[in-house]
């Protein structure tokens, strides 16, 4: 069963030795980026921010970033076949490979973690242009996911050195997106403790909250989560891996499409979800199917809320409450061909859990997507 631990309040000078003060970017390695980009700037609403490649002397990648909010996305694609972006590429399709921290020293950040047994995958490394100085390191965290470091107080450039100001005619309105508020890994069997363990040990975060395969089941497939966050809870991520059932799970369906462990959602966060995913809709992201019935007992579950209920099961969000407030989410199906990368859209009024009284239906919903492709 599920079960909540709220982090103790920590000795900022002793325990926080990686002070992380939030995402600074995420990114994608992708197979075009070019037409990602406008992928996510048609549907998502995302702004173009900066672009490095050819025209800016970068000759083995090119990268556009979009931002919305505090979210920056970077979209990377590769110029020649044999090159680490490409065969990221050609074994997991589009997905994640950076999720990056700002942090005010990079160098501090390196040593602590990889003193702890993190693996260098970036060697403190300064950066340098006619806007100033970026300081970045980084570590590899599960499967071919990295986290990187980034050290910006000295630079006041668009993005980072050896990148360019992205200038578009082509700039569809934002839809209301803020910032990151959780990403989801999903792992391979028996590994979700040990990577739980590497980013408590590693990088000082504590164990929230812990979901059994009693917690996260049908009748056919199950999983289990622990959700690790760091000392100011700006980074969340839940850990999830396979639990035995029936039939394949979700976390099963990815690891084999994925080909290896990853991230399997990045959810973002609004203060108006209605409008978000009313926008959403009618720029062509589709969502999860919610059964109609699942808005039978809402009222009763989850008490009194501001929205219209109507419009919520119009638009298939679902809502869920804890002892601190209550939040409404939705989940798109995957945004590949790959059944791998989803988005969640989450709004969060009070409530800081991650939508336990949601598991059934949403599971439920992902079976019937996963039969739809026969992979359950």
């Amino acid at each position: 069963m599920a079960t909540l631990v709220q982090p103790a309040p920590t000795d900022k000078s002793t325990n926080d030795f990686l002070p992380l003060k939030g995402t600074d970017y995420i990114e994608l390695y992708v197979g075009n980026a070019k037409q990602a980009a406008h992928f996510y700037k048609t549907a998502f609403g995302f702004q173009s921010l900066a672009y490095a490649g050819l025209e800016t002397g970068i000759k083995n990648r090119a990268s556009y970033v979009l931002k919305q909010g505090k979210i920056r996305l970077v979209l990377t694609t590769h110029y020649h076949s044999d090159s680490e972006v490409a065969e990221h590429q050609r074994v997991h399709g589009d997905g994640v490979k950076a999720i990056a921290f700002e942090v005010d020293n990079a160098r501090s950040a390196f040593q602590e973690t990889t003193k702890r047994g993190a693996r260098a995958f970036l060697e403190p490394t300064i950066e340098r242009d006619e806007s100033g100085e970026v300081v970045r390191s980084g570590i590899h965290a599960y499967g071919d996911v990295v986290h990187i470091f980034v050290e910006r107080k000295n630079y006041n450039g668009v993005f980072l050195p050896g990148f360019e100001e992205w200038k578009s005619d082509y700039n569809p309105t934002p839809i209301g997106l803020e910032y990151v508020d959780h990403c989801v890994g999903s792992v391979g069997w028996g590994e979700m403790n040990k990577w739980a363990a590497f980013y408590s040990e590693v990088m000082g975060f504590t164990n929230l909250i812990t979901f059994d395969d009693k917690d996260i089941s049908t009748e056919y497939t199950a999983l289990m989560s622990k959700v690790m966050v760091n000392d100011n809870m700006r980074i969340k991520f839940p850990i999830n891996e396979p639990a035995k059932g029936k039939k394949k799970s979700q976390v099963e369906e990815f690891y084999e499409f994925y080909e290896g462990a990853g991230t399997q959602h990045i959810a973002v966060a609004t203060n108006d979800i209605v409008f978000t995913v009313s926008e959403l809709r009618k720029r062509g992201v589709e969502f999860l199917y919610v059964p109609g019935n699942y808005y039978d007992t809402v009222t009763e579950r989850v008490g009194k809320i501001d929205e219209d209920l109507s419009v919520l099961k119009d638009l298939g969000i679902l809502v869920d409450r804890d002892e601190e407030g209550y939040l409404l989410q939705i989940f798109t199906k995957p945004v590949e061909d790959r059944p791998t990368m989803f988005f969640e859209i989450i709004q969060r009024c009070g409530a800081q859990s991650f939508g336990k009284g949601n598991f059934q239906a949403l599971f439920e919903s992902i079976e019937a997507e996963q039969a739809r492709r026969g992979t359950l």
